[in-house]
């Protein structure tokens, strides 16, 4: 079915025209899983919300702004994917889903995020790139099995200082917001492995020699003076990354840090929960 009649079909709420763009999904797969990705879909089709052992549903590329109160049904649900609909604020009712492990709420409009988030308290890794925020909701930081958390391309400016409240946290991506400072609250999470400040306007790093899991640092495109510092092993991706910012000095040798090949950025992929 092409792009263009989906699209047309979409506009039409008749049960028949909502089956077509399913086509034809009406009993629940054996894996579990159901992916209505880039559908056309504007609403969500009731009968999907009787899959009660559902565990991993995607709806991303869509043109959702709202979900049906029976989605609260899907209480086996672990994967959410709502990524490039066009919500300007996230359903309540995805609250209601306690065992969500993944949420995918990138490339949407959303300026906030609501307090019953932290109802998902099963949450290990959410996405929020591309949207309209200004701040990171301290909700966010409520969510104690944390472990990826996505923030970039929005607007922040800073991080709060209940972020490191997140003591399951090992990887933060901040790259393309309106950063002006390296987040102070980083430097009190030693447990994080991966930061991201990528695209941003910091213009100092300081050491970030003292956190101990740190195994990847990615800075670049900031007007930075500096590289920061960083333990022996850690990778650095940025300006003056193949630099030793610190040699190590042994036997009064000077022992030079080796840095590896430049990483790949954060995988298209989405992952699966552990």
């Amino acid at each position: 079915m092409g792009n263009s009649l989906k699209a047309i079909v979409a506009f039409v709420p008749s049960d028949e025209c909502q089956k077509y763009l399913l086509e034809d999904l009406e009993e629940m797969p054996v894996d579990k899983t159901v992916d209505l990705s880039g559908r056309q879909l504007r609403r969500l089709p009731l009968h999907i919300c009787s899959f009660r052992e559902l565990v991993k549903l995607y709806l991303s590329d869509n043109n959702l702004n709202h979900l049906p109160p029976e989605l609260e049904q899907l209480q086996n649900l672990q994967i959410l994917a709502l990524d490039f609909n066009n919500f300007k604020a996230l359903p309540l009712v995805v609250c209601t889903l306690k065992q969500l492990c993944i949420l995918y709420l990138g490339n949407n409009k959303l300026c906030s995020l609501p307090l019953e988030l932290r109802l998902l308290q099963n949450l290990k890794t959410l996405w929020i790139e591309s949207n309209c925020l200004q701040y990171l909701p301290e909700v966010v930081c409520e969510l104690s099995l944390l472990k990826t958390l996505h923030a970039g391309s929005n607007a922040l400016r800073s991080l709060p200082t209940q972020l490191r409240c997140l003591q399951e946290l090992r990887t933060i991506w901040l790259s393309g917001n309106l950063l002006s400072e390296f987040p102070p609250v980083l430097l009190d999470m030693p447990f994080l492995e991966v930061i991201d400040v990528d695209r941003n306007s910091i213009r100092f790093f300081p050491s970030l020699a003292h956190l101990p899991g740190l195994k990847l640092v990615i800075y670049d495109h900031n007007p930075c003076r500096n590289a920061p510092k960083v333990a022996k092993g850690v990778r650095r991706v940025g300006r003056w990354s193949e630099e030793t910012p610190e040699p190590r000095k042994r036997s009064g040798a000077v022992i030079e840090i080796t840095l590896d090949e430049k990483p790949s950025p954060p995988p298209a992929a989405k992952p699966e929960p552990e």
